[in-house]
């Protein structure tokens, strides 16, 4: 594959599971979805399907639960001690609730993020699984644009991946006292 090409898609996503098919995400024309080949930032198989295609064409292909986010396991619903979820001394109950997506951070130093399962009495139930993990992903949509990536591009991708703000609007990473031009507040520093 040629890598750094700037690829966007407009897509509808259906997650396929236990034989049933829902829409669980769509990126239009006026906001595709982009990235840069060859980087590792969507998954393999996704690349692989769309490198070949130019704008305007069509595509319409799935990716099995394995070659995707995996096959969803039990192992990975975890119970957390409500002592690392305190915020001065106390439990942080308005965000810690069931449902919420929880950004947290491994002993390495890798950020992931789990879905709270359940609040107890001494600990919280988090759902470390990717929340598309045993379902395969099919892809309806089109091609936007397939190009070498530029020089910018690629300066500003590895500036994201290390963490800075992209102009992104907010909801990154809680932190609303972005001072970043542009970013709305919420971006990883």
């Amino acid at each position: 594959m040629e890598p750094n090409k700037y690829i966007t898609v407009a897509y509808k996503l259906y997650t396929i599971e236990d034989g049933e098919r829902e829409l669980t995400e769509e990126a239009t024309v006026a906001h595709p979805f982009q990235f840069i080949s060859g980087l590792g930032l969507t998954l393999e198989a996704f690349e692989e399907q769309l490198k070949d295609l130019n704008p305007g064409e069509k595509f319409d292909f799935t990716i099995a639960a394995s070659d995707a986010y995996g096959e969803y396991d039990e192992d990975h619903v975890i119970d957390l001690p409500k002592d690392i979820f305190l915020i001065d001394g106390k439990f942080d109950n308005e965000h810690i609730v069931e449902g919420a997506v929880i950004p947290l951070m491994t002993a390495e130093g890798q950020r992931i993020n789990g879905s709270v399962v359940e609040v107890k009495e001494d600990v919280v139930v988090m759902d470390m699984n990717h929340p598309l993990a045993g379902c395969d992903l099919n892809f309806v949509g089109e091609i936007v644009t397939n190009r070498p990536a530029t020089n910018e591009e690629l300066a500003e991708t590895a500036r994201i991946m290390s963490g800075g703000c992209s102009g992104c609007g907010g909801g990154c990473c809680g932190d609303d006292d972005c001072s970043e031009e542009g970013c709305g507040g919420g971006c990883c520093h």
